[in-house]
């Protein structure tokens, strides 16, 4: 096979992983939207619920799962490298968070997009600590390595391929925001989004925003139960 022959044969491949990723983020993202329109007001308590547990982890072994079979063997896609240098990613990672959460605590009383994503609970329910501890547990930990995964690491990859870095920053930056299915909680969504591309553009690492991503729900999550 020529070289010509080969870039074509790459170009066209990247161009299919492309329009795959694109698909199903799009169909995620439809169905959010369907479920949000369709269900009403979110459940205020559902952090405290088993049956949460189950239906993130089963919904996150999907999205996981698809993003793999995108991927194919093309593993490098996902940039799971350390970065050139630990200590520069932890200044930036830092400054992600100093710039981006003092914006997303502002809106949220404005937009109420922790209510809106059910991170919001009614008060402490000690009685149900346990299910409020693992679904923490999911939404602060396997949340972060398999959403940077489909969206930093995969998505990035092939935006930043075809199009460059800040388009890249952008555009899965908005699908981000778009993929929660969400309308209140968009905006606070789209930043964070765009602070993590900045950051993994920026590392050419998915960890540091795998760890930036971790805090950002940890914090929200701590949150809502002791600051009322």
């Amino acid at each position: 096979m020529n070289v010509r022959s080969s870039d074509t044969s790459q170009g066209s491949s990247l161009r299919r992983r492309l329009a795959a990723w694109a698909s199903f983020v799009s169909l995620v993202a439809a169905v959010g939207y369907a479920n949000r329109f369709a269900g009403g007001s979110p459940d205020r308590d559902a952090l405290y619920r088993w049956s949460t547990v189950a239906g993130e982890l089963l919904v996150f072994a999907v999205i996981l799962a698809a993003t793999l079979a995108i991927a194919g063997r093309h593993r490098s896609l996902f940039a799971l490298r350390r970065p050139a240098s630990w200590r520069r990613a932890l200044v930036l990672s830092l400054a992600v968070l100093a710039v981006v959460y003092p914006v997303v605590a502002l809106l949220d009383p404005l937009l109420h997009g922790g209510r809106e994503q059910g991170l919001t609970p009614t008060g402490w329910q000690s009685s149900h600590a346990a299910a409020y501890v693992v679904n923490a547990l999911v939404i602060a930990g396997v949340a972060p390595f398999c959403e940077e995964l489909l969206f930093r690491g995969l998505g990035f990859s092939l935006l930043a391929q075809r199009r460059g870095s800040a388009t890249a920053i952008v555009a899965t930056g908005l699908a981000f925001g778009v993929y929660h299915g969400l309308v209140q909680a968009l905006p606070s969504l789209v930043l964070i989004g765009c602070a993590l591309a900045w950051l993994r553009a920026r590392t050419r690492s998915v960890y540091p925003g795998m760890l930036v991503h971790a805090t950002f729900n940890a914090v929200a999550l701590i949150g809502a139960v002791t600051v009322g």
